[in-house]
């Protein structure tokens, strides 16, 4: 497996996606959605990343954020990653008692589960035009897939903050103001 190169240290705003095991629809359900946003939060806060813009999809997690320079992204989104997949794979243990054979991974005789695909891609975002295009993206991606008429219906994003909203899933450090 080739290594994906992270240009980390650029000092630039960074648009990152990451995915589902086998683009399983994981975060269709609020409870596993709502799991990688409070781990949203906690990197926020801990890590002190701003996050200016996301939306999780059904099967994917699209996030502008703006990684201080001393952080490495690859590192970062894993351990955003890891934790997260730890609480889904709790709630689906809890829950269904069962976790979908999509999640099951069967190595050396060993059976063990994986929410998320390993790798992840971003983007160096150069100029605030392109950091605007990205969260503008993210806003319009669960329009162009269908799963809403309007960004500001689809919950997990950050177009309602940017329209002004507080009682949002998760608050941003918006660049532009609103």
């Amino acid at each position: 497996m080739t290594k994906l190169r992270h240009y980390d240290h650029a000092g630039t705003a960074r648009f990152v996606t990451f995915s589902c095991r086998h683009r399983f629809p994981v975060l269709r359900d609020p409870t596993t959605a709502a799991a990688v946003i409070a781990q949203l939060r906690v990197m926020r806060e801990a890590c002190a990343v701003p996050i200016l813009g996301y939306v999780l999809m059904p099967e994917h997690v699209h996030l502008v954020l703006h990684p201080p320079d001393d952080v490495a992204l690859g590192r970062l989104i894993g351990q955003l990653k890891a934790r997260a997949a730890r609480e889904i794979l709790s709630s689906l243990q809890s829950d269904r008692d069962r976790i979908p054979p999509e999640l099951t991974i069967l190595g050396r005789g060993v059976r063990q589960h994986a929410v998320w695909e390993r790798r992840c891609y971003d983007h160096n975002c150069r100029t605030p035009a392109a950091v605007r295009e990205k969260i503008n993206y993210c806003h319009n991606n669960p329009v162009q897939r269908g799963l809403v008429n309007n960004p500001g219906d689809w919950m997990w994003s950050s177009y309602r903050w940017y329209q002004g909203e507080r009682d949002v899933p998760l608050e941003v450090d918006s660049i532009f103001p609103p």
